[in-house]
């Protein structure tokens, strides 16, 4: 058991959280097979992970002083590693059962801080934050110099970061009504512009403190990453970091893009092994502002908006001029939101079948050799048979011209193992991290009652258990990645090996 534990508190220090999970998992079962206390309860086998809370309510009173302090150091390691993960309310349990077996002034008060930062009910005071992104000129200066200047009745915190090419209008910064701080303006609509010019946690950190308990909370924070073509940096800011997480959410990625100029930026060429940086942009996005309408004839829009909708089928696209658009389409979306991932799979997988309008050139699934965006699942006479996965599992796959960003689908009727989910996730994370942009899951595991349900930016990783499967209800697992340079075949192999 030691070495597991070893190995458990290793991989934490090096951030290896589904390897850390692993090894402690191991170290748990040791320690229940090592249970030979006569005077012990029976108890199922792993309840000691599965029911915590009761196994060590039931057993507890036939440990000795030593098993007791172990067993609680198990679980308070255990928690770390979770919180790493993102299971932010598995930790808190877990955390609570270890001051159970030995009370610690410091592990209550680490329960505490993540009471704090994880619990759902202190959720909706968080202030949403949308990251904006998108192609140069194509209208984002535009769009926050309306937010900064128009009377909508929101407070809004608008972040410029260092890399921003151009600034927010020096004709607004006329409007101001205060300087709160150097770099942090207060506008008369009431919203605040600030420039970040280092570490953006420290800019977060600065805007709290400087709005919090100050007058109107905030109504949301808007980040602008005009100069970086990779929005993940950001958006992992809020998976990583503790003080963001307890005072910030995440709520979409916004990306703009020029109608007039959108098409040449799409196609423009790479040298092998370069992702096109536009069409990256519109892969993370879960909001379009298709902007510059009356730059183009109707049918070009559509053109446009069809290519859009093959690499990001699941983004919601609204076409606006002069980048004018309601507020509610950009703020309050809830797209990080776990328990938005199971309507927004199903939603990807209902477009995959032909009902949504993401019909590309009118290619069926499995010909990926076109490289075009795919649709109609079930017209698939002659397709390539790996398309569907082995033993039932359906894997479906979009590709787009010669963007090397894919979307894949994996829907299956069989369930999950449970001993190999940490596997199969720690693979993804550690292996295809780096090129998978955006990840979600709802998974069916063996001996769960409720959704498991995830979702990723590259390697950082959320992941909860929702709602319980219904009575009649189809246990199933659907997942959806894109990324670049996806390989379909390997992702499917890979999850077959953890189906049961």
């Amino acid at each position: 058991m030691e070495r597991s534990v070893s190995q458990a508190s290793e991989a934490l220090a090096s951030n290896r959280y589904f390897d850390g999970i692993q090894a402690i998992n191991n170290a748990f079962e040791i320690f229940e097979a090592g249970l030979r206390s006569p005077d012990l309860p029976p108890f199922e086998p792993m309840d000691i992970l599965r029911n915590p809370t009761e196994f060590v309510q039931r057993v507890s009173p036939a440990l000795t002083g030593e098993e007791r302090t172990q067993l609680s150091n198990l679980y308070a390691l255990r928690a770390e590693l979770l919180v790493g993960l993102g299971a932010g309310k598995r930790a808190i349990l877990d955390l609570g059962v270890a001051v159970t077996l030995s009370p610690d002034e410091k592990l209550a008060q680490r329960r505490q801080e993540l009471e704090t930062t994880f619990t759902s009910s202190q959720s909706l005071d968080k202030v949403p934050t949308t990251i904006i992104t998108g192609f140069l000129g194509a209208g984002k200066t535009t769009l926050l110099n309306h937010i900064l200047s128009e009377h909508h009745g929101k407070r809004i915190a608008i972040i410029e970061n260092e890399f921003g090419e151009v600034g927010i209008d020096d004709s607004l910064l006329q409007l101001k009504s205060s300087v709160m701080e150097e770099n942090v303006i207060e506008m008369n609509n009431g919203c605040i512009c600030c420039t970040v010019r280092g570490d953006l946690i420290t800019g977060l950190k600065k805007l709290h403190k400087q709005t919090a308990g100050k007058g109107k909370p905030l109504d949301a924070i808007l980040i602008e990453t005009t100069g970086l073509a990779d929005p993940a940096p950001v958006a992992q800011t809020f998976f990583a970091d503790d003080f963001v997480q307890s005072k910030m959410r995440l709520d979409g990625i916004l990306t703009v893009v020029d109608a007039k100029h959108c098409m040449e930026h799409l196609r423009e060429e790479k040298p092998d092994g370069v992702v096109n940086e536009a069409v990256e942009q519109v892969a993370f996005a879960d909001r379009i502002l298709l902007n510059k309408t009356d730059l183009v004839t109707a049918e070009y829009l559509d053109e446009v908006e069809s290519n859009l909708r093959a690499i990001s089928k699941n983004s919601l696209i609204r076409r606006t001029q002069d980048s004018k658009v309601d507020l509610d389409f950009i703020i309050g979306i809830q797209a990080f939101s776990l328990d938005n991932v199971l309507e927004q799979v199903n939603e990807n997988f209902l477009q995959e079948n032909g009902h949504g309008d993401s019909h590309g050139e009118g290619h069926e699934e499995g010909h990926v050799e076109h490289g075009h965006a795919h649709g109609h699942a079930d017209d698939c006479d002659g397709c390539d048979s790996d398309a569907h996965g082995h033993g039932g599992a359906r894997t479906t796959m979009t590709h787009t011209h010669d963007y090397r960003i894919t979307s894949v689908g994996i829907q299956t009727d069989r369930e999950v193992r449970k001993e190999e989910l940490d596997n199969f996730l720690g693979w993804l994370m550690r292996v295809k991290g780096p090129d998978l942009y955006r990840s979600k899951g709802v998974l069916a595991v063996q001996g769960m009652p409720r959704k498991f349900v995830f979702q990723a930016v590259h390697m950082q990783f959320g992941s909860d258990q929702k709602d319980l499967w219904k009575e009649g209800e189809k246990r199933c697992c659907k997942l959806v990645f894109i990324g670049k340079n996806l390989d379909r075949k390997e992702l499917n192999a890979k999850f077959e090996e953890a189906l049961l």
